[in-house]
């Protein structure tokens, strides 16, 4: 394991040469295939994520199969309540869809867990390299009982990892997620390799985007001929930096190849060029630069995460990240599409959607960190129903949309914002802070004693409370703010009158507690975070 590791970091060293170094790599291919040796599944609801030949193995992945077929074979009525199903004949008759991101050995390691469906009698739909938020939509639209996604997100390229989705294509709760934890980890040590015939493989495989690009028409979530008009005039630059990931090609498809859009990293490359494949500021460059040069009067740029769950954005003059655009989406959806419901958005996310909602009569529906948690917004029949569900990590989904985070339904619907209001986004973002004023936003952490991880630390932001209910007075720099509102659904989340606020959470595995402000100024930002360490230490 210590080898595979340092492989690794010289995979990933700044100097790697991926040709002459490719013997590296083969190494690692070789431990994921060949590798023995037991891992310690954690399955969240993001799924489990590993190092790529030294816990990432095939003989690993076939234990977390064997896992899930057992979930459901032994599964009771509250557990297939949970799953979307009635029996285990209704999970073989339904089927599972799998598939995988652009990650090294991806369609050698669903076909292990494919496998073992196939040897239950399940049917399996094979969906190829696709992003997260097709498959969520591929379960709906086929019927089937449950989807297994092969990535770990943005994570660098050493990881891979596996998701799972129930049969609302949503992410799969802890009820879910804790019984394939115990299941894999209860057979890890003894399991014993059972040779997979890639050549012989029972899936049945199918076109995903047709499928995606089906499902958005007919939840009519994205109005696709108003976004034809802009595409079409000639007035439009788009630029989509796919660095490398599952989306590659997605655009080109859904919009019909318009000559307005411009496709950067679009190799195949399983290591992204050496960078960390995230929408990061760092990893803009590329669509900045030809954005910049552009003298077209509409102009946008996007960047995808490998699994396509993660959008940023640019208009030519400024980045454009999820806190802005969320707010940008809400607001559009309830002013010029008119529809009625509530915004959700995670606590740590920017207030600036909230100040919105109020000035339009609307709700938010604030919830834990987690795109889980919007599930109950998203899924169909939801009253109330979330117009928009985002949080400030990049993730968004909307109406009728897919539960998972879609990065392509913030690129569509970016369009089709652009092609009804008239306004790049940034345009569209200063109309809003001249009606409703801006917010700053920063994130900062600080480490404390190893000894207060887990419960003493909570405990100690939880304290924060009682220092700070409705109309008590907090002191920031040299100003006393009077608290509006106190949320404590995670962390402790301090909202004062003038709209301005502080959010403190404990890191669940680190000594560290995480502090999230947004202030009315840019100076204020700096008092605010000194104000909130102080409320923790007081």
């Amino acid at each position: 394991m210590e080898n595979i590791t340092a492989l690794w970091k010289q995979i990933q060293a700044p100097d790697f040469n991926p040709v002459t170094g490719k013997n590296l790599v083969d190494l690692v291919i070789q431990a994921a295939r060949e590798s023995q040796e037991p891992a310690q599944v954690s399955f969240g609801t993001s799924g489990w994520r590993a190092e790529i030949g030294s816990e990432f193995t095939l003989r690993n992945l076939q234990v977390v199969g064997k896992a899930m077929v057992r979930l459901y074979r032994e599964g009771d009525a509250k557990l297939f309540e949970a799953l979307g199903i009635k029996t285990f004949a209704d999970l073989q008759k339904r089927g599972l869809v799998i598939g995988h991101d652009n990650r090294l050995l991806g369609k050698e390691f669903c076909a292990v867990v494919a496998d073992q469906f196939l040897k239950a009698g399940v049917k399996v739909l094979y969906g190829g390299e696709a992003s997260t938020p097709e498959y969520s939509a591929a379960v709906e639209m086929l019927g089937a009982a449950c989807a297994v996604n092969m990535t770990p997100s943005h994570n660098p390229s050493h990881y891979n990892g596996i998701k799972f989705n129930p049969a609302d294509g949503g992410p799969a709760g802890p009820e879910i997620t804790d019984v394939i934890t115990r299941l894999s980890n209860e057979m890890m040590a003894s399991h014993v390799w059972e040779p997979v015939d890639m050549e012989t493989m029972g899936w049945e495989s199918f076109d995903i985007l047709k499928v995606y690009r089906d499902f958005l028409i007919k939840q009519g979530t994205i109005k696709f001929p108003r976004i034809q008009s802009l595409v079409k005039s000639g007035r439009l630059t788009l630029v989509v930096d796919y660095v490398h990931g599952s989306t590659r090609g997605r655009p080109a498809l859904l919009l019909d190849n318009p000559s307005c859009l411009v496709n950067l990293r679009t190799e195949d490359d399983p290591l992204f060029g050496g960078v960390a494949p995230e929408p990061s500021s760092k990893n803009m460059e590329g669509v900045r630069r030809i954005l910049d040069a552009s003298k077209s009067w509409y102009r946008l740029g996007v960047i995808f995460d490998p699994d396509g769950d993660r959008v940023r954005f640019y208009d030519g003059t400024r980045e454009i990240d999820m806190n802005a655009f969320g707010a940008v989406a809400f607001h559009y959806m309830a002013t010029w599409r008119k529809h009625k419901g509530v915004v959700a958005k995670s606590v740590a996310t920017s207030n600036f959607v909230n100040i919105i909602a109020e000035g339009l009569g609307r709700k938010v529906a604030e919830t834990p960190v987690g795109f889980k948690n919007f599930r109950k917004y998203l899924k169909r029949g939801a009253n109330p129903k979330a117009l928009v569900a985002f949080e400030e990590s990049d993730g968004i989904s909307g109406l009728n949309n897919t539960l998972e985070k879609d990065a392509q339904f913030g690129l569509l619907l970016a369009l089709e914002i652009i092609a009804v209001s008239g306004k790049n986004l940034g345009e569209y973002l200063d109309a809003l802070y001249r009606q409703y004023g801006r917010l700053y936003p920063q994130r900062m952490a600080f480490e404390v004693e190893k000894s207060l991880v887990g419960a003493p630390l909570e405990a100690k932001v939880k304290a924060i409370a009682a220092k700070t209910q409705p109309g008590m007075s907090v002191q920031v720099g040299a100003v006393h703010k009077i608290v509006k509102q106190l949320l404590t659904l995670d962390g402790t989340k301090v909202i004062f009158e003038d709209d301005s606020w502080m959010l403190v959470r404990p890191s669940g595995t680190e000594p560290k507690v995480r502090i999230y402000t947004e202030t009315r100024t840019p100076e204020e930002k700096d008092p605010m975070f000194e104000a909130a360490k102080a409320l923790f230490f007081a």
